[in-house]
């Protein structure tokens, strides 16, 4: 469920959280609605039903580390698993591939991110990941994908620690 930007205005003056403002004066509501939105639509989402991932590209031994830092993340969050979304399988996919060329080679890649030329435009970039998130029509996440190129600077990264920051990052739309 997502929380209107008057209402997180609210929160984050409670908090304490007015002291940022490189002036060092206090952000006003404005300033911090800005933070928090894009061409008017807030940009703050989470889950709105149970998570069901599943992961492309990695080898079988390494499944369970992923499996594990997602279970962990969603129990942290109070948040539950399931196998499987009954509207679309899975509402959580992960691709790992060791060069952005590899994405390209998806069938109908454009169809499922609606975005053509993707694996293009990350390889421009030398992005290392990308997310895209889906949402219902309340603005809660629907689904995500992930989107990992271990052939570069991840190459080297800890399993563990890479896991656990893909499931973060997958939980909240602002989470990067």
């Amino acid at each position: 469920r997502m929380m209107d930007s008057q209402n997180l205005v609210r929160l984050l003056h409670k908090a304490g959280y007015f002291d940022m403002k490189e002036s060092g004066g206090p952000l006003d509501a404005e300033a911090i609605a800005r933070l928090f939105t894009r061409d008017g639509q807030y940009l703050c989402a989470r889950w709105g039903r149970p998570i069901a991932p599943v992961i492309f590209g990695l080898a079988d031994d390494s499944l369970a580390v992923f499996r594990d830092a997602m279970k962990a993340v969603t129990v942290h969050a109070r948040h539950s698993l399931a196998e499987t979304d009954p509207e679309m399988g899975a509402n959580m996919m992960s691709f790992f591939v060791r060069d952005w060329d590899e994405l390209a080679e998806l069938p109908d890649l454009d169809r499922l991110t609606g975005q053509t030329g993707l694996a293009d435009r990350l390889k421009d970039r030398d992005a290392d990941q990308y997310r895209l998130f889906r949402f219902d029509p309340d603005g809660a996440i629907r689904a995500c994908m992930n989107f990992v190129n271990m052939g570069g600077k991840l190459a080297e990264a800890h399993p563990a620690r890479l896991a656990e920051a893909l499931a973060v990052n997958s939980m909240l739309t602002f989470a990067h």
